[in-house]
Formats: structure tokens, C-alpha cells, sequence
């Protein structure tokens, strides 16, 4: 069966990494669907059946997103709440997320040391996500981690798109190929 990607990036045209991803991935129609959830529900109105009809028709499932105030989007945040119900996902008949294999695909614009114990901010990204491997395991699917790009920037704020340098285009084509492999490998 086909992997779901559900991409939660609140701007996906300006975005750097999260939009090579969604190319790459969709380079491979029989391989992947990708489900971006900002351009189908834009007022954030959420059809919750919809969306679970969507994950059983698929095998893996995948939540592709940017590092959001060491979070992920709000309109993820609502998803989970509304999709992964009470007698669907968990409970003595939730059931639908059982076995299923499930992962993370996340953007971050901070430099990978400074997601450590001894970094800037503390905490690994292990920890910071740790929440949705919780929920993963909560519905007694396959949790199997997740897959991170980090940025470089030295200061909050100062990457921009569509300034990068040969070296970082390089790099970025590289986290193309190797999330495909990892999605692949789930």
C-alpha cells in the first residue's frame, strides 16, 4: 500500500526544505500521497471522517512539517485532535492506528548542536518530539522516529529562502534523496 504524507507548513510556497520534500515526493504518484492540509482546509475546518477514511485506505504514515516554536504547526495540533478519535484511534475499539507504521519528517532552522543538552536550547530533538511518539504509541502504531533536517542559522530568524548557498543547495538535494530512502525503509 501507498504511504500517506500529511504536510502541515503554514506556507509552503516559501518554503525552502518542507517544498523540495513535497517535489521529490511527488515525483512518485504510486509510491507516496501527499496530503497537504493547509490548501485542502484553509479556514482550518477539519472533516475528521474524511481524513481517517484517508489513513485507512493507506499502509505508513508519514507527518511532514516545520519545527514550529518547538512544535509543529497549529493546524497539525488540530488535526490530531480531531482525527485520532476515541473508538478510531485509541480505546477498547480504536483500533485503526494499530500496527500501522507511522514517522516524522521535520524542517528545523537550528543548527543540530543547539538541540542538545549542552546546546542554545536544552533539549534534543529527540525530546522536543516526543509528544507524537507518545500519541504513536498511545494508539499502539509502529513508531519508527523520525527523519530532520537541520538549518544553520546562528541567530533566530536569520535564514532566508532562496538564499542559499551551492553547498546548502547541495545539501538540500541530498535530504531529498535521503528522505525518500528513509520513507522507503520505514
Amino acid at each position: 500500500m501507498k504511504t500517506l504524507v500529511i504536510i502541515t507548513h503554514p506556507n509552503i510556497e516559501t518554503s525552502v526544505i518542507n517544498k523540495r520534500w513535497v517535489e521529490e515526493l511527488k515525483k512518485y504518484p504510486e509510491k507516496y500521497t501527499v496530503h497537504e492540509l493547509h490548501k485542502v482546509y484553509p479556514d482550518g475546518n477539519i472533516d475528521a471522517e474524511k481524513e481517517q477514511q484517508l489513513i485507512e485506505s493507506h499502509g505508513n504514515l508519514v507527518l511532514q512539517f516545520p519545527i514550529y516554536w518547538f512544535n509543529c504547526p497549529p493546524l497539525l495540533k488540530k488535526w490530531l485532535d480531531d482525527v485520532l478519535t476515541y473508538g478510531w484511534a485509541y480505546g477498547s475499539k480504536g483500533d485503526k492506528l494499530k500496527h500501522r507504521k507511522a514517522a516524522l519528517a521535520v524542517s528545523a532552522g537550528i543548527k543540530k548542536e543547539d538541540y542538545s543538552e549542552v546546546g542554545r536550547y536544552h533539549y534534543t530533538l529527540d525530546h522536543l518530539l516526543s509528544p507524537f511518539e507518545t500519541t504513536f504509541r498511545y494508539c499502539n502504531a509502529d513508531y519508527r522516529s523520525f527523519f530532520a533536517f537541520y538549518g544553520k542559522e546562528s541567530a533566530p530568524g536569520e535564514n532566508v529562502p532562496g538564499e542559499e548557498s551551492e553547498s546548502s543547495v547541495i545539501e538540500l538535494e541530498k535530504s531529498a534523496q535521503d528522505y525518500v530512502n528513509f520513507i522507503d525503509n520505514l
